[in-house]
């Protein structure tokens, strides 16, 4: 179960505006997140178009990511936001980290396998990031609002599975949360450019999990498969998968035994503004085995006394 406590944007687009759908076959919130959004700080700083933190110094654009590559491999569709006709088209790009040490030099190619669409009017949209050999479209083919354009990868200047969407008229960059710059450090309720309301989530809690220790952060972020503990664990571990981050944010994690009582508990104070992170707390075993029946997880993110997002779950032990 999850629930995140968002800020409704009301998108009633103005006259003569493009009007955007959703572009991926995700759920935000649950499946996918806005990781982040365009930068609207002229200066060497960054800040999204509520004055947050989601962005980073020249991003010219949207990232809606998964929560783990795992979900990558999986298939997630790219959609075109908006009817038009293909402008152009790269495939072929390998899906790899930019992190990675067999990265290939992508000067010129950043935004990876991907295309742009013209809506005419002086309107296009790219898409970025996608999975090598997924595109379905060619330069010159009409689309439909929705129509399967490809899948999201990592492919380019990445370092995580998503899609980077960037909204452009006139060749000028467009935010589509607040294309006439008046959010002035809040939601533009008015000039949205999104057919149907998009939440902006200030950060949020993407995976709980139960181990016997604290695990990988590179497995938390391949989404592998982890079994539960057994009984005879030598421990409980609690961990959580964070993203947007405060310097001052309280993460409250939580354990509770089949029979009711508290496994382990505690509360932390995160020090860094961070895209992603992980937390993880625990207890030792102090009997032979642990008791058989379904330990329910909990996870809380605060903000200066609200909460921003809770996530919770239950795994019975082997």
């Amino acid at each position: 179960m999850k629930a995140i406590a968002a800020c409704l944007i009301l998108a009633p687009a103005s006259a003569g505006a493009l009007s955007l759908d959703w572009p991926v076959d995700c759920v935000l919130g649950e499946t996918c997140h806005i990781q982040q959004y365009m930068d609207r700080d002229p200066g060497p700083a960054h800040s999204d178009f509520t004055c947050g933190p989601l962005s980073y110094d020249g991003h010219k654009g949207t990232d809606i990511a998964l929560p783990t590559l795992a979900r990558m491999r999986a298939g997630v569709t790219v959609r075109a936001a908006a009817a038009g006709v293909v402008k152009g088209v790269r495939d072929g790009m390998e899906d790899i980290s930019t992190r990675d040490p067999a990265a290939p030099n992508i000067d010129g190619r950043e935004c990876g396998n991907g295309l742009v669409i013209d809506h005419g009017d002086g309107w296009e949209t790219q898409y970025c990031h996608m999975r090598k050999g997924s595109l379905r479209k060619a330069k010159g083919d009409a689309v439909a609002t929705g129509e399967a354009l490809g899948l999201i990868g990592l492919s380019g200047n990445t370092e995580f599975p998503h899609l980077h969407l960037s909204l452009r008229k006139n060749g000028q960059e467009i935010d589509p949360f607040d294309p006439d710059g008046a959010a002035g450090c809040g939601p533009g309720p008015e000039a949205a450019l999104w057919a149907d309301p998009i939440a902006y989530a200030s950060g949020g809690l993407l995976q709980i999990g139960l181990s016997d220790s604290v695990p990988a952060w590179e497995a938390i972020k391949q989404g592998l498969d982890m079994p539960p503990p057994s009984q005879r664990a030598p421990a409980l571990v609690v961990w959580v998968h964070y993203f947007g981050s405060r310097a001052g944010d309280r993460l409250t994690l939580s354990i509770t035994a089949p029979d009711g009582t508290t496994v382990v508990a505690d509360g932390i104070t995160l020090e860094k503004t961070q895209a992603q992170g992980f937390r993880a707390i625990g207890r030792k075993a102090r009997q032979a085995a642990w008791s058989q029946g379904r330990y329910h997880l909990e996870a809380v993110l605060t903000r200066d006394g609200a909460e921003v997002d809770r996530v919770t779950d239950e795994v019975g032990l082997r």
